[in-house]
């Protein structure tokens, strides 16, 4: 088995880079920089793609509302462990500088039309079904405007909003062409997202399990123990997860143990399909 090269410990560069933004109605929007280089390479965690060990990424969302939970996943989770802030949330700026600053990649969530809205409301500025896709961009925008330095986006919620097509394709027309990433959080198993993203020739990929929709040690850590299965035989594996004390506590103490099982704790860019493999 060969020797792990793991990426420098330490902080992640300060964001933006000036060549991936430019002004929006609400902030600051990324795009294409003109020599090519793209959000979801440039933001994202080093890693040694050389390496043939198994992958599992950890995506810990709904961050940025509670200072004490946010904090505890920037500070405790091992830096391999990507962070996704809501849109909702204030002074998110601060929070992925300080996310970056211990050495974490983050995404953005967007959130997304559930098949029991609005008695389930994901917010004022989810993306809908029943608007047209240029409010649905007006909305995109806004969302992506909240900050700068993601390497892409998930969705939060969203279980009817992704099994529809017509309603995804521009929105994630629109990221591809940013230079982002999109992670299909699976919250439908009907979703076309992850497949949508594929024929969009896209950096994408999905979630295979949800660690902590029961909060319990022995939970948490069976469905751990299913990331490493998934991927042992896939090469590849992604949970995603929430700032639940008992998540960061489990997440933590797992991934100490992983590198002596052959496995590695990867960024979320470390394990999406690139562009170039979706033909």
């Amino acid at each position: 088995m060969p020797e792990q090269r793991p990426a420098p410990a330490g902080p992640l560069p300060p964001v933006p880079d000036p060549a991936l933004v430019q002004p929006g109605p609400h902030g600051p929007l990324p795009v294409i920089a003109p020599d090519g280089r793209q959000a979801w390479q440039v933001y994202a965690r080093p890693f040694d793609r050389t390496d043939p060990r198994p992958r599992i990424a950890i995506l810990i969302g709904d961050l940025g509302f509670s200072v004490s939970a946010s904090n505890a996943a920037i500070e405790r989770l091992p830096q391999g462990v990507t962070l996704a802030f809501a849109p909702y949330a204030e002074d998110l700026q601060n929070w992925i500088g300080k996310a970056r600053l211990h050495g974490h990649e983050v995404m953005l969530q967007l959130p997304m039309e559930p098949l029991d809205y609005p008695t389930n409301d994901p917010g004022p500025r989810a993306l809908l079904t029943s608007l047209g896709a240029d409010d649905n961009m007006r909305r995109l925008e806004w969302m992506l405007g909240r900050f700068s330095g993601y390497v892409g986006v998930t969705n939060y919620m969203g279980s009817k909003f992704t099994t529809s097509a017509a309603d995804m394709r521009p929105i994630l027309e629109a990221l591809r062409d940013r230079g982002l990433l999109f992670v299909d959080s699976r919250s439908s198993q009907r979703s076309v997202a992850w497949s949508v993203a594929r024929e969009l020739r896209m950096a994408h990929a999905a979630n295979n399990r949800f660690i902590d929709n029961e909060a319990s040690r022995l939970s948490i850590d069976a469905r751990l123990e299913e990331l490493e299965r998934i991927a042992r035989d896939h090469g590849t594996a992604l949970g995603i997860g929430y700032p639940y004390p008992v998540t960061i506590e489990r997440v933590a103490a797992w991934a100490a143990q992983l590198e002596r099982k052959g496995l590695l704790l990867a960024p979320v860019s470390a394990v999406v399909q690139p562009p170039a493999a979706s033909n």
